[in-house]
């Protein structure tokens, strides 16, 4: 697992039940700028390691959204296409009845649904419990809105316009084409880019004179993944080759650690805005950054849906709901200002702009910190003012 460093993890808990053969874990990173808040995942890969990455990933991302809330995340061993899945699932909440909401507030992410949330907030008899519930019983309806795609095309408008192009007209390939890479998708086409390629885990779709949106679109809603198994023979092309064709813009929002050192040698965009959580590795920054391939980091460009969830923490004990235009134009404008702040301290301090980004959030979780009282004295003692 992640080692415990100066910024946590403050707790791990990990939890089970015989009877549905739940495993569960839930890891709470950093609370110095609030409540534990991050995504609940579901999938039979679930590992300890997994969750404190990205339980550090929602750290990072709070404070560089300049939200009040602290990183956390949570995550169910278990299939999330299984019939026993409402069980398992309220297993899982009551195990963890004494963190949350105290310590933590559960929210969606792989493999679970809004469903899902509804019945944590159920089983835990808390509106207060999880966020992301249907819009019937009171939630945002930030999935269905699209919020981290819809910042993810924000911020490769402003990232080109920062490296002094336009996103209109520019070819775009998008790796994950599920609800970030639709969002994506759409809001992309609205801004002017033309998506050249998409793929999903049954394959991979190109065409260099691009694709027509609209169609894959309501490809996807019809058939799911299998969307592209229906495309013409011109049409495919090995999976991965997503991530290596001709293009300006490469959006990863599918897996964890994709572009490794040997893939980065051979993207052939200009910009890589992370749509996905963690999906670079450090040395395959580096040899982009090496080979003049601008990187956005994913807590900057792929914050959507922390931002939106931020509206939907509010709105947990209300009786009110923001109104969707709201939501998005607050997610644009935050994941576009952020971007366009980290590029210019990367640019400002000749740093990757993951390095940038890291130093803007640690500084807001540290000032937190310090203020709190937690860190250590001789790091806590306000500089001597000299006249």
């Amino acid at each position: 697992m992640q080692e415990i460093d100066e910024w946590g993890p403050e707790k791990v808990v990990c939890v089970s039940d015989a009877r549905t053969g739940m495993r569960g874990v839930l890891v709470i990173d950093n609370t110095a700028r609030g409540t534990g808040k991050g995504g609940t995942r579901m999938s039979p890969s679930v590992t300890v390691t997994e969750i404190a990455r990205l339980a550090r990933v929602m750290t990072w991302k709070w404070a560089a959204v300049d939200l009040f809330h602290g990183g956390a995340k949570a995550g169910i061993n278990a299939d999330p296409g299984s019939p026993d899945k409402e069980r398992i699932v309220r297993a899982f909440a009551r195990r963890l009845a004494d963190q949350i909401p105290a310590s933590y507030v559960a929210g969606l992410d792989m493999g679970m649904t809004e469903d899902d949330a509804a019945i944590i907030q159920d089983e835990l008899g808390d509106r207060g419990a999880a966020v992301g519930v249907p819009e019937s019983l009171g939630g945002v309806p930030y999935d269905q809105l699209g919020v981290t795609g819809h910042g993810v095309a924000e911020s490769a408008d402003a990232a080109m316009a920062r490296l002094g192009r336009e996103l209109a007209g520019a070819r775009v390939s998008l790796q994950g084409f599920g609800a970030v890479g639709t969002a994506a998708a759409r809001r992309l086409a609205e801004l002017g880019a033309q998506v050249v390629a998409l793929s999903t885990v049954d394959g991979t779709v190109h065409d260099p004179d691009g694709l027509d949106v609209g169609y894959w679109l309501a490809a996807r809603a019809e058939l799911g993944d299998a969307c592209v198994q229906a495309a013409p023979d011109h049409l495919r092309v090995p999976r991965g080759q997503e991530l290596v064709v001709d293009c300006d813009v490469l959006v990863p929002a599918a897996g964890q650690d994709v572009i490794d050192e040997r893939l980065a040698g051979e993207v052939r965009a200009d910009l890589v805005v992370e749509g996905a959580n963690l999906p670079t590795t450090p040395g395959a920054r580096s040899l982009l950054a090496a080979r003049g391939i601008t990187v956005v980091p994913d807590f900057i460009a792929n914050a959507g849906g922390a931002i939106a969830a931020g509206f939907a923490m509010d709105a947990r004990r209300s009786a009110f709901r923001p109104e969707p235009a709201l939501i998005l134009d607050e997610v644009a404008r935050r994941s576009r200002d952020n971007t366009a702040v980290v590029l210019d301290i990367a640019r400002e301090h000749d740093v990757l702009p993951h390095e940038a980004a890291l130093r803007l959030a640690q500084d807001r979780v540290r000032t937190a910190m310090r203020l709190r009282g937690r860190l250590p004295r001789q790091e806590a003692r306000p500089e001597a003012v000299t006249a």
